[in-house]
């Protein structure tokens, strides 16, 4: 299938529109753009200004126009000039929008498995990911992207790669349903489960459940769970509608159930430790599986995933295998550490009855700490009365052994009595959050582990950042999103045949070695590199089974490579003869190592004039070579070119040679992350990514779209006013030439902000403007000269690196490079992960 050409004229088309302005007729738009804010390929985004209750999209049309975009679809006419642009005029531009995605989901023909429900939407989604990722292309709903605005973009990323798509829809009123069926088209229905949340919009659950069922109207197969009620008596309605006027013979039912009979029969389920077992039949035959999961909601989801890999016929144990594998899916809950040695779990996006039972699940499963405390807003989405209601909440909590209460907002203090009965709970009420805020520091939060469980209106963010603050001073934050930008952008230069080895040696470059090679991992990488054993070590005591190259292995770390299946570089003879004598002592052959040869970096590894001693001692060994590499000494300079090439031609006949000599081939690989763009004949069997991987184009190319991954953030903690001839910190060396404003900020060289940045090197950004350093560096502060910055106070926030201020920049202030600054960062200093919405 030829790729979809969508020009202007087409679009226009497509949803009916008027062309009130013609720009470039022949651009082909390929990216659909709604958010200003989030610009990254101007020349082929098609720019929406769509009406929402709070923002009118057409506010925002000369700030996207001045990000370079050129293409806009518009219900109201521009009150500016944008020159050049294509404007189509549409009467809705969200009609528009869901218009161009129907056509463009009618271009597909492979299966499309559509999930609604009340919860687990989203985990479903990407636990089928996981489980069915090995056997199709999939394109799925980014997050949570299941509304009228996120499932027209969800399917607009359908393209020729693909042969299965899943998708998530939900809605929040009657009458939503109908419109994502026909975006979504799905071939296979799952309905997760029916509950409280979004009910406002609904005079009753089976209301609800019907205004779901509108999602697999043409479906050949719905999956769902007979043991809700409500959807079982929905379906067979639904059924019998369209049994009636014989316009639906062919849906086929693929139902499980724990309490009567159904396709999938689950006969027991069975918890121990951190893991569950569930036992079925299935076919008249008995089938089971262990999930690595204990709460209620997660066997759930599994099942349901079982149900659909069934469907699909997986064999059941390749479906065990995978279901062992499943990780937890960085919902809306963030765990964080807290002031006082507090945990935070927060919860500040929705409240209703269902998310709260899984959100004190979630509580009931961290054991740090004895005291379990809950700040808890009105909810606002429930079928019961206030009376009811705040009585099935005040026993949720009973039996999840909550210790204090802190309720916000008039509802739920309106019912405080419901809460004050139950023995054992401290309770609080409060009619607002900022009520409650000029309260908070009368509260010991100490030793305890706090859920924020609040409807967005409640802006529970602001309680989460005071609960906080005073352990997040100072911060790198770590954009995991921005890393797996970056794996693909250095990915789609490689030839199909290359694999690809992630360095995460130092701490992966101070952004935290789990982390990164979970992500990495998660995103299939062939392999790991660390610096040392124990590294390797924490990774596959964390999980990781990726392979892993220890690029420094020491006699001692010997015994931790064999028992943790750790694979050494072998870089010198007496290196390569201690450990061969080792493994022949444990009478372990076959040994996977990598072998490193020298051709021009000069730092480690067997010489090419070796070569013959190297073969002679590879014939006699216990080792199976896995790789052979070497190191590109200047792949970044042009002016170096011949000497790479050089470097390349000396590695590939000593590669030769020692392949002629063992009788097997093995990976060969030279190219690090500036080679990989620069010199990409050396690609070969497999590259090295660094610093690319952080969002530093090594080469300085300027032809990557890579995303900085790390900012380092700190606080004000003092603001001065000074006098001519003032001088700043040690050694007077900061001088004040006049009336002068400065600021001392949370962090010094014991946190790795260098001491060569003092004194007018460096620079940090507060309110949007750089502020240079005035006077040395401290240990644990550094004064910033803010004089004309407005609005500077203490508290505020300043950026060390990123989100605008690149670390490149600091480095060259610095006068290093990006790796010194980003593996400089002190262990003390807090790394806080997350992935943007």
């Amino acid at each position: 299938m030829e790729p979809l050409q969508y020009t202007i004229p087409t679009i226009v088309q497509i949803v009916k529109g008027k062309l009130l302005q013609t720009g470039t007729d022949d651009v082909s738009i390929d990216r659909l753009l709604l958010d200003s804010r989030k610009v990254l390929f101007p020349a082929s985004s098609l720019f929406f200004a769509l009406k929402g209750g709070r923002r009118n999209g057409h506010s925002f049309l000369l700030e996207t126009y001045e990000k370079g975009v050129r293409n806009f679809v518009v219900s109201e006419v521009p009150e500016m000039e944008l020159p050049g642009a294509n404007i189509i005029q549409v009467k809705d531009t969200l009609v528009a929008l869901q218009t161009l995605s129907i056509h463009h989901r009618k271009q597909f023909k492979f299966p499309v498995i559509g999930i609604t429900g009340s919860n687990g939407k989203t985990i479903v989604k990407e636990w089928l990911n996981q489980l069915l990722e090995a056997d199709y292309n999939i394109v799925k709903s980014p997050k949570s992207y299941n509304s009228q605005i996120g499932v027209p973009l969800s399917v607009w990323q359908m393209d020729e790669q693909y042969n299965l798509g899943i998708f998530e829809a939900g809605i929040s009123q009657s009458g939503e349903m109908e419109k994502l069926e026909k975006i979504i088209q799905p071939t296979i229905g799952v309905f997760t489960n029916i509950g409280e949340a979004h009910s406002q919009g609904f005079m009753s659950t089976r209301q609800k459940v019907n205004e779901k069922l509108q999602l697999f109207k043409h479906v050949n197969t719905l999956i769902y769970c007979k043991d809700y009620s409500e959807i079982n008596e929905g379906i067979a309605s639904y059924l019998h509608q369209f049994q009636q006027a014989e316009s639906r013979p062919d849906m086929k039912l693929f139902d499980w159930s724990a309490k009567t009979g159904a396709t999938v029969r689950v006969c027991s389920i069975v918890k121990k430790n951190n893991s569950t077992t569930i036992e079925a039949e299935y076919n008249g035959a008995k089938i089971s599986l262990k999930v690595p999961f204990i709460d209620d909601a997660s066997i759930e989801n599994a099942i349901t995933c079982w149900c659909v890999l069934l469907h699909e016929n997986v064999d059941q144990n390749v479906i065990a295998e995978r279901m062992m594998q499943l990780t937890q899916v960085a919902m809306r809950l963030e765990l964080k550490k807290g002031t006082n040695n507090c945990s935070i779990i927060n919860d500040s996006y929705s409240a209703d009855i269902s998310s709260l039972k899984i959100a004190l699940d979630f509580l009931a499963q961290q054991q740090q700490h004895p005291k379990r405390t809950v700040i808890l807003s009105d909810i606002l989405q429930s079928a019961e009365s206030d009376a009811e209601l705040y009585d099935i909440v005040a026993r949720t909590l009973k039996e999840k052994h909550i210790n204090r209460l802190i309720g916000i907002g008039d509802h739920i203090s309106r019912h405080h009595k419901s809460f004050e009965k139950i023995e054992g709970l401290e309770t609080h009420f409060y009619p607002s959050t900022e009520a409650f805020k000029r309260d908070f520091y009368h509260y010991n939060f100490t030793n305890e582990s706090i859920l924020l469980k609040g409807a967005r209106i409640f802006k529970f963010e602001q309680v989460s950042r005071l609960l906080e603050q005073k352990a997040h001073q100072t911060v790198l934050e770590i954009n995991l999103e921005a890393f797996a930008n970056n794996l693909k952008v250095y990915q789609q230069l490689l030839q199909p045949s290359t694999k690809m080895m992630a360095m995460v040696k130092a701490f992966s470059y101070g952004s935290g070695s789990y982390e990164v090679a979970n992500l990495l991992q998660f995103h299939k990488v062939d392999y790991l590199a660390v610096a040392y054993a124990d590294e390797g070590v924490e990774l596959r005591k964390a999980g990781i089974t990726l392979p892993i190259m220890v690029m420094n292995p020491e006699e001692s770390s010997y015994d931790a490579i064999v028992q943790f299946e750790l694979q050494p570089d072998l870089f010198s003879f007496q290196e390569m003869h201690d450990f061969d004598s080792f493994l022949k002592k444990q009478n372990i052959k076959d040994f996977p190592v990598h072998v490193e040869l020298e051709t021009g970096m000069n730092r480690l590894g067997f010489d090419i004039l070796e070569l013959p001693l190297l073969l002679e001692a590879l014939k006699n060994s216990s080792f199976k070579v896995q790789s052979v590499f070497s190191h590109l000494a200047a792949s970044e300079d042009p002016n170096e070119d011949e000497f790479t090439r050089q470097q390349g031609e000396k590695f590939l006949n000593a590669c030769a040679a020692i392949e002629e000599t063992l009788g097997y081939k093995f990976i060969k690989h030279i190219a690090n992350t500036a080679g990989i763009l620069r010199h990409p004949h050396l690609q070969l069997d497999m590259v090295r990514l660094g610093i690319g991987l952080y969002g530093v184009d090594s080469a300085e190319t300027g032809r990557l779209s890579l995303q900085e991954v790390s900012a380092l953030k700190t606080t004000v903690a003092q603001v001065k006013h000074l006098h001519p001839n003032d001088t700043v910190g040690y050694n007077r060396r900061g001088k004040a030439k006049e009336n002068t404003v400065i600021a001392t900020v949370r962090i010094g060289y014991a946190d790795g902000y260098e001491r060569r940045l003092g004194n007018g090197a460096g620079k940090m950004m507060i309110n949007g403007k750089l502020a240079p350093v005035i006077g040395s560096v401290c240990m644990d502060m550094t004064m910033i000269d803010v004089t004309g910055i407005e609005d500077v106070k203490e508290g505020d926030e300043v950026t060390v690196f990123g989100n605008g201020l690149s670390i490149v920049d600091v480095a060259k202030w610095a006068g290093t490079i990006p790796y010194e600054i980003m593996t400089g960062i002190s262990q003390r200093v807090k790394r806080v992960y997350f992935e943007e919405g």
